[in-house]
This record gives structure tokens, C-alpha cells and sequence, in this order.
């Protein structure tokens, strides 16, 4: 053997013999079990570089999209905890709309207008729903508060504008 071959083969067992150390101390335990929504994140990052890139076609914006969404919103609740999805999971429409919108923009084929209004519409729903999600039952208040609201101003601008009835 040379030295050369010896030395390679010195590291390759230092290295071995890290992995094992770090595997057992639980430190690949613990990126695995904070850092998994990257495998999902990732993929929807290379994806849209992938299209940006000119090597594939504009439907790959769709998964790009979603994944990538989603790959943000893991990672937000494994940092922050899962019980989050509760009031989160509105944003899973959200990266449907994402993706779609995506490739509406891009997209020039006569499909991509109906994409785009379904991309809207979910995105509207996602915020709407979202909105609702985070103020739970106080968002029926804040309704009737603003309907209150509303119907005093059209009541007191009708009669200053027109002095009466």
C-alpha cells in the first residue's frame, strides 16, 4: 500500500468513525428531527431555479410553488410547534394558489387564464379562511362591530346628505 492510499484510507475511517460518534451523541437525531421540512422545501426551491434556469417547462412552477409553501410552513410549526396548524392550516390552500399563480404568470397558453382565477379565488379563500382561523370566535364580533359600523355611517351620511328622508 502507499501513502497515499494509506492516508485516504486514515480519513475515510476518521470519518467513519465521526459519523458513528455524532450518530450515537443523537446529533443526526436531532437535524433530522428540526431540519426534516428541508426535504421539502429544498426540492421546491430547485425546482423553480430548475425552470428560472430555462431546463424545463412552466408546469413545474405548480409543484415548485406548493412545495415550497409548504416547506415553509413545516418549518414554522416544527420550530414553533404543530398545535400552530390549527389555526394555520389555511395556508395549505395557500400553496395550491401559489403554485398556480406561478405558472399563470409565466404561462402563455390559452389555460392559463382559467389557472389564474382559480389561483385567486383559492389565495381569497386561504386569506379569508386564515383570517377567521386566527381570531376564532372573536371574528363574529369583529363582524357584527363592523356591520354595526357600517350601518350607523350609511344612516348619519344619508340624512346630512339629504337633510332627512
Amino acid at each position: 500500500m502507499t501513502n497515499r492510499n494509506q492516508g485516504v484510507i486514515a480519513i475515510f475511517i476518521i470519518l467513519a468513525g465521526l459519523v458513528i460518534l455524532l450518530g450515537k451523541l443523537g446529533v443526526f437525531a436531532f437535524i433530522g428531527h428540526v431540519f426534516w421540512p428541508l426535504l421539502i422545501l429544498l426540492p421546491g426551491v430547485l425546482l423553480q431555479l430548475v425552470y428560472f434556469s430555462r431546463s424545463a417547462s412552466s408546469y413545474v412552477l405548480i409543484p415548485a410553488g406548493i412545495l415550497t409553501v409548504y416547506g415553509i410552513l413545516f418549518f414554522f410549526c416544527n420550530i414553533w410547534g404543530w398545535s400552530l396548524m390549527a389555526y394555520l392550516w389555511p395556508l395549505l390552500l395557500l400553496g395550491i394558489a401559489v403554485g398556480l399563480y406561478e405558472y399563470y404568470m409565466v404561462s402563455s397558453s390559452a389555460i392559463s387564464r382559467n389557472v389564474g382565477f382559480a389561483a385567486v379565488v383559492l389565495g381569497a379563500l386561504s386569506i379569508i379562511f386564515l383570517f377567521f382561523s386566527l381570531l376564532g370566535a372573536s371574528a363574529f364580533y369583529l363582524i357584527a362591530l363592523l356591520l354595526i359600523g357600517g350601518g350607523i355611517w350609511m344612516l348619519f351620511s344619508r340624512t346630512n346628505s339629504k337633510r332627512g328622508w
